[in-house]
């Protein structure tokens, strides 16, 4: 049986995630260094007419704001985001890796917001309604403090929500581990929130994992 108090916390929580999803802002993480792709930059790349990160970009803001997370100006990466309604955050530091980006995107979030979805750039089978249907999962699982995208097999993925009381612990993170240690210390509190295929997965670091990937969409 729960106690009054667990039942007066999801209580709580139910309160500040039960209004519009929009309250939770998404930290699109795009200030890594693509080191495995040649000298090539993988978040340039053309996905259906556009630079992976400007269509990653396009497809979270028509879910929630988006803050991002670039490399210092002047990069292309800032040119190819030009016109669109978005905060973005320069990582002078990003070469220490993900967490870099993840604190200095934290650091811009309203004092209000209940919690922070973290997205990486660089899923190129993401949709918005991908993204929608984990933050309606803070509100279908008010109880959990973690909720995490999975491939359609289980595997968990991206992107994640984190609740506001775990900011402090992800605003302490150094290295290129992003949140794995905080999911880990919270592994109780995770709810997994099955994607379609492995949009919540796949990722392409490599020019060959390009060259795979397009010939697979082609078919």
């Amino acid at each position: 049986m729960r106690t009054g108090r667990e039942c007066g916390d999801d209580t709580a929580r139910i309160r500040r995630h039960g209004g519009g999803m929009t309250d939770i802002p998404i930290l699109l993480l795009a200030a890594g260094q693509s080191s495995r792709m040649g000298g090539k930059d993988k978040l340039l790349q053309i996905v259906d007419g556009v630079p992976l990160l400007r269509r990653s970009t396009l497809i979270a803001l028509r879910a929630a704001p988006v803050i991002v997370a670039l490399p210092p100006a002047p990069h292309e990466r800032h040119d190819v985001l030009d016109g669109l309604d978005l905060q973005r955050v320069s990582i002078p530091d990003a070469r220490e890796g993900m967490n870099a980006s993840l604190r200095g995107a934290l650091a811009q979030v309203s004092g209000d917001a209940p919690a922070v979805m973290i997205l990486l750039a660089d899923l190129p089978e993401i949709t918005t309604e991908d993204l929608t249907a984990m933050l309606s999962s803070v509100r279908s699982h008010p109880d959990k403090l973690i909720w995490r995208g999975a491939t359609a097999n289980g595997k968990p993925g991206h992107p994640v929500v984190f609740d506001r009381s775990l900011f402090e612990h992800l605003s302490g993170l150094s290295g290129d581990e992003g949140a794995q240690s905080v999911v880990r210390a919270n592994a109780a509190k995770v709810h997994l929130h099955t994607l379609p295929g492995q949009n919540a997965l796949l990722d392409l670091d490599t020019p060959e994992d390009w060259a795979a990937w397009r010939a697979n969409r082609a078919t």
